[in-house]
């Protein structure tokens, strides 16, 4: 007999009922875009609307995403709001640039994302999350913003990974200029919706501007610091940043193209598995079964001596565990394309489709993870869904914690990778609980935040010795 109790369903806004109107739309998109959308939203395969006089096709189907970001790619293009939002902050990064300028960032930043060549991470992001997870020795009972910390984690990972530790950073408070600079810059603001040019001010964002320009001067520090490295001595590490900068030159890439990479990756690049881990810490602090799942997996593993390369294939556990928390809390709340052509898409019961040129197409894995048609107990923390014998069941394109297609995330085999070693290591020698403080609500900036911090209380598990 099962005694479990029901699942976890962690906060999340309620499918509105009623449409809201123009300038609640403003109001809820500058505020939280993740409260703007309604009950069709969660329970049909697509919507064709009007969103500020411009067609808006909202795709929830899984063969239709497919036809969209692969079957014919080619025919979608950025969409102009999510390009007026990110571009003033990575201009060519990988995830803004298009066209050539996009082929060859990626031509340039591929090798180093390979699975092959991240598996070679596997006992740097280790270290870095031992040495971490010294911050919490000692802690009997005592309460930290794991938000805040993961950011911390998950940079030092990439720091050390990416580029060999060199980052010349200017402060010891680098979580909190992430938060600045998404909280201010990665948010929609009123002018993006009317899609005013780029060259129009942007009222919400000038307090933005300051740190964007500190982040400019790290990256371009960092990057002379290393080509001081590679001009002096053959002994330049040969890593993701110098690969960027051997990548540049008249066939390559512009030393503008390099700095806007470098800023992407250190901006952004860690963002993502930063807050997926603290979301999951957080879900697994609600759901005692599933923690003492991991806690057996984990132990059992760490305790053979396995090399953490391997970790990822034998915690199963701990893999969904994190996979489901992407699924509720994706690291990118939303896919925006544009269509280029007339196009039309006919499903597998012979419903057409039309998507006019010029439409907006909306993929947004935030309500696509809750549908309805698509999952049992959609809003419920079960990460049985995603353990080996129940993967089948989920369609390859109704999960897209990394996106789809040409554009999907390069570092994805990375950053499982990362937060598997890092949950490994963390859960290993300790326990996060919640507390009184513990009320997170999810907010959508360039990633999926918990605003209010995410507060867990910290205890020893095991001390530091019983590690191996």
């Amino acid at each position: 007999m099962d005694v479990r109790p029901e699942p976890f369903e962690p906060p999340a806004p309620i499918p509105r009922s009623v449409p809201p109107s123009r300038l609640e739309i403003i109001r809820t998109v500058f505020r939280n875009p993740l409260e703007l959308w309604g009950e069709p939203s969660y329970t049909l395969p697509w919507i064709m609307t009007r969103f500020f006089g411009e067609k808006t096709l909202i795709v929830n189907d899984p063969d239709l995403i497919k036809y969209l970001l692969v079957d014919n790619a080619q025919n979608y293009k950025m969409a102009v709001v999510r390009q007026l939002v990110l571009r003033p902050i990575l201009r060519d990064g990988l995830l803004t640039a298009e066209g050539a300028v996009w082929r060859r960032s990626r031509k340039a930043v591929a090798p180093i994302f390979t699975p092959r060549h991240a598996k070679g991470f596997a006992s740097q992001m280790l270290a870095q999350s031992e040495l971490y997870a010294k911050k919490y020795e000692g802690s009997d009972g005592t309460v930290f913003d794991i938000g805040n910390d993961m950011t911390e984690l998950a940079f030092a990972v990439l720091s050390e990974t990416l580029f060999s530790g060199e980052i010349v950073t200017r402060s010891e408070s680098f979580a909190d200029d992430v938060e600045d600079l998404l909280h201010s810059m990665g948010r929609v603001d009123p002018m993006d919706l009317l899609r005013a040019p780029s060259w129009v001010p942007r009222v919400t964002r000038i307090g933005g501007l300051k740190v964007l320009k500190k982040f400019r001067g790290i990256v371009r520090d960092t990057m002379d610091l290393r080509l001081r490295c590679m001009k002096d001595s053959d002994t330049a590490p040969n890593d993701f940043l110098t690969l960027l900068l051997r990548a540049a030159g008249p066939e390559g890439l512009t030393m503008e193209e390099v700095e806007d990479n470098i800023l992407t990756f250190i901006g952004a690049g860690h963002e993502t598995t930063a807050r997926a881990l603290a979301w999951t810490l957080y879900c697994v602090a609600n759901s005692p079964h599933v923690r003492d799942a991991m806690e057996e997996e984990i132990d059992r593993v760490l305790e053979s001596g396995a090399d953490p390369v391997d970790w990822l294939d034998r915690m199963p556990w701990t893999r969904a565990a994190f996979e489901e928390a992407m699924r509720l809390y994706p690291p990118a709340p939303s896919i925006n394309r544009e269509a280029i052509a007339d196009d039309a898409w006919i499903s597998p019961k012979g419903e057409r489709v039309e998507i006019p040129k010029d439409v907006t197409i909306l993929v947004m894995p935030w309500t696509l993870h809750r549908h309805a048609l698509l999952w049992q107990k959609p809003r419920a923390y079960m990460p049985e869904r995603f353990l080996p014998e129940n993967r089948e069941a989920i369609h390859r394109f109704q999960y897209l914690p990394f996106g789809a297609g040409p554009r999907i995330c390069i570092g994805a085999t990375f950053a499982m990778q990362e937060a598997i070693i890092a949950l490994g290591v963390l859960m290993r020698r300790f326990r996060f609980d919640m507390t009184e403080e513990t009320r997170p609500w999810p907010v959508q900036r360039l990633t999926t935040q918990p605003a209010n911090g995410l507060a867990l209380r910290v205890t020893a598990r095991r001390p530091a010795s019983s590690i191996s």
